[in-house]
């Protein structure tokens, strides 16, 4: 009775529909998740937009690493596109080849992203680990006068747009030495800061669900579940990654080049 039970459950949701209707709901599926990424990162930039004229903001050059995982995230995208034209040709093996690389790719692509994030926390974009008189460790979010490295080469602050002028520790805007906001910059919130944590570690956590769907697909085109006639489920796989990629593009030139 088990067996007869076993056997007439569906290992596949789209088993008996048309390759037409499987193509068609897969690609549905993975747009409407597309679009609600695309509204949760829409969220938080317009956040940095409307705080942008209202903060002292921070303008820091992108560390290297971040550089590096643009490069990465392209090729990984150029793996993808391989890999899923090797199994429409039916070479299976070379498919599951290419997707291993791209994993591998995309494992780089996060801790070059991590590192990254790491770097401008160093340079005092982050938190502090800090201890009390009684001795208790807490965090909290590095106030702008944390910030490490050359005024005007490693980092620059603005005020409504306009960028500080500094001399020697004194800050002001341009035609009003006379009117220092040393004080004001220095204890105020480093909120570029940590709206930038914010967008990278949430693109690494959606990054994480597109390498967790592409293991699934490995282990489908080894078992050869996915083939030459099945390949939907790659190219659904396909469409997250590239939109992953794009974002981040996208995140870059926002966070260190527009805003």
């Amino acid at each position: 009775m088990n067996s007869e039970r076993s056997q007439n459950v569906k290992t596949d949701v789209f088993e008996g529909l048309s390759a037409e209707t499987k193509i068609r709901t897969k690609k549905m599926m993975m747009w409407l998740i597309i679009f609600a990424i695309v509204m949760l990162f829409g969220g938080i930039t317009s956040a940095m937009i409307v705080l942008y004229g209202k903060l002292y903001w921070v303008h820091v050059v992108p560390p290297t690493e971040l550089w590096i995982s643009l490069g990465i995230i392209v090729v990984s995208s150029l793996t993808t596109v391989m890999a899923l034209r090797s199994l429409k040709a039916g070479m299976q093996g070379r498919a599951m080849a290419l997707m291993v690389v791209t994993f591998i790719l995309g494992i780089a692509f996060s801790l070059t992203q991590a590192q990254g994030w790491q770097q401008l926390s160093d340079k005092g974009m982050g938190r502090s680990v800090l201890r009390t008189t009684d001795g208790q460790v807490y965090s909290r979010w590095n106030p702008l006068r944390e910030l490490k490295g050359e005024y005007g080469k490693d980092f620059t602050i603005e005020k409504n747009g306009i960028t500080l002028i500094k001399d020697g520790n004194d800050y002001f805007l341009p035609g009003e030495p006379e009117k220092p906001l040393t004080s004001d910059v220095e204890n105020n919130f480093n909120a570029s800061g940590a709206l930038i944590a914010v967008l990278v570690y949430v693109h690494i956590f959606h990054l994480i669900l597109g390498l967790i769907y592409m293991v699934i697909n490995i282990i489908r085109i080894k078992k050869s579940v996915l083939n030459q006639g099945n390949w939907i489920s790659l190219y659904a796989g396909g469409m997250y990654w590239h939109f992953m990629g794009i974002l981040w593009i996208y995140l870059f030139f926002f966070l260190f080049f527009l805003y």
